[in-house]
């Protein structure tokens, strides 16, 4: 297993965006979960460091913990592409999707168990009775019963799900299911996602959260948002602009150096950026955006889409990064020379993470139009992230994409399946720059009530509480 060093932040931090009642309280459960874990530790178990919403939330919530003295410690599971491809078609049909068409029985029980069991022995040798672990997505369920046997309380938090589960999704459930009886307590990201059959006073419904300090979503001004897409090759500016410069999550300074590769090549300038950053993933349809965008999107040479992904080879536990990747460029080399010119793929390097989220913060700054036309959704952080930066934003009907934006008030939901939907919705914002900018106002404000580390922190040691208590964290 591979450690993951965790900064401490200062929780109160927060006193500028949250109201102060629900800020006491997620001081004061930050101060029982020190004294509950004096001598204990609290485990957090994902796939992978970096790329994907649950690596970045980590990143950012952990540190909070740290910084209140509960003793925490981040670990990724190890595996190889076999354990991987398993996983991702598990992943496909929670979200009630066939994937690869690949089976789900026991050939790949096997898989998955096995690559499990060193990382099982590690982590039980490093386990003392009654911590706490909280072990994230299908990657990591399958060291439930040893950790629990252990004496381990352990929550399982399932970040993807289906809003109307069908036969896919319940296959995947199946498969899971011995592993999920070994768990303590259940989080989803949505109340539609709870699987049938579990125990309700078990089960807690806790939207994910941004860090708006993150250097994702720090605030940046215009010349240094300049500099660092100039630097990064994004966009071509002849404007004398700041430094690229950001804060580290240690607190550090750091300096943007790294240019991303960009089929298509930086933007012009004045241009107006349509976005969409995102996994290389089919589910979240960069295909389809990019046809929605040409077909549907006036034929205006100042107007560009900017579809922004880390480097395909990146993350360990996404094998089919590189195929989607290769399938958008495939399309986007079909078009017709000016409309292809207006499309732009860029993809961010990863060797350094922060600096990977600064180019990403940048990104959605610049924008004119934020888009997440995914087809289906745990729950797309990168939408809160938009509203977080007062974008406005057109994201798909589907999952936890709906919690988020209200439809009219601080955003536009779609039906991602209609490219008209999609290419009228983001138009309707480049037409009227006053009302994008309204909608943005409000995102930002809905983002500060219900998608900060407080709320999500607040109630993840509540559920930690109510699931160990006192008696049961003694020798």
């Amino acid at each position: 297993m591979q450690t993951v060093d965790i900064a401490p932040v200062p929780p109160n931090r927060f006193d500028a965006f949250v109201a102060a009642e629900p800020m006491g309280r997620f001081l004061t459960v930050l101060e029982a979960g020190a004294d509950r874990f004096a001598d204990r530790t609290l485990w957090h178990v994902n796939s992978t460091s970096q790329g994907g919403g649950v690596a970045e939330m980590l990143q950012s919530l952990l540190g909070y913990l740290v910084g209140a003295e509960i003793r925490t410690r981040w670990m990724v599971v190890d595996g190889d592409d076999s354990f991987f491809d398993v996983t991702k078609r598990i992943h496909h049909l929670l979200h009630g999707k066939r994937g690869d068409d690949g089976p789900l029985g026991a050939p790949e029980r096997k898989i998955y168990e096995r690559n499990l069991e060193d990382d099982v022995r590690e982590f039980v040798a490093m386990l003392r009775n009654g911590d706490a672990v909280v072990l994230h997505d299908p990657q990591t369920l399958g060291l439930a019963p040893a950790l629990r046997e252990a004496g381990a309380h352990v929550v399982w938090s399932c970040h993807v799900g289906v809003d109307e589960p069908n036969e896919l999704a319940r296959e995947a459930w199946e498969f899971l299911r011995p592993y999920v009886d070994s768990t303590d307590a259940q989080i989803f990201s949505r109340r539609s996602y709870v699987w049938e059959g579990l125990r309700p006073e078990y089960v807690e419904v806790i939207p994910p959260c941004i860090d708006a300090f993150a250097p994702k979503n720090q605030r940046l001004d215009a010349s240094t948002v300049r500099a660092t897409l100039r630097v990064a090759d994004l966009t071509e500016d002849n404007v004398a602009a700041g430094t690229p410069s950001f804060v580290r999550r240690d607190g550090t300074k750091g300096i943007v150096t790294r240019a991303a590769e960009v089929e298509g090549g930086p933007l012009p300038p004045q241009s107006r950026m349509v976005l969409q950053v995102s996994r290389w993933d089919p589910l979240k349809d960069p295909v389809g955006l990019l046809k929605a965008f040409v077909e549907h999107v006036p034929s205006d040479p100042s107007i560009h889409l900017v579809l922004a992904g880390p480097e395909a080879d990146a993350t360990a536990d996404d094998p089919e990064a590189e195929e989607t990747l290769a399938e958008v460029r495939a399309v986007r080399d079909r078009l017709p020379i000016p409309s292809r010119s207006r499309v732009h793929l860029a993809s961010l390097p990863m060797d350094d993470v922060d600096e990977n989220a600064t180019l990403v913060n940048a990104l959605q700054r610049q924008a004119a139009v934020v888009v997440q036309k995914s087809l289906a959704e745990g729950f797309g952080l990168t939408v809160a992230e938009a509203m977080w930066k007062e974008r406005a934003v057109v994201a798909g009907r589907v999952g936890g994409i709906q919690d988020q934006i209200v439809d009219g008030v601080s955003g536009a939901l779609v039906d991602p399946t209609d490219p008209s939907a999609v290419g009228g919705a983001i138009s309707n914002f480049l037409r009227n720059p006053e009302h994008a900018a309204e909608m943005g106002r409000r995102g930002h404000a809905r983002v500060c009530e219900e998608f900060l580390p407080p709320r999500y922190l607040t109630r993840l040691l509540e559920l930690i509480e109510r699931v160990a208590g006192h008696p049961s964290l003694e020798d």
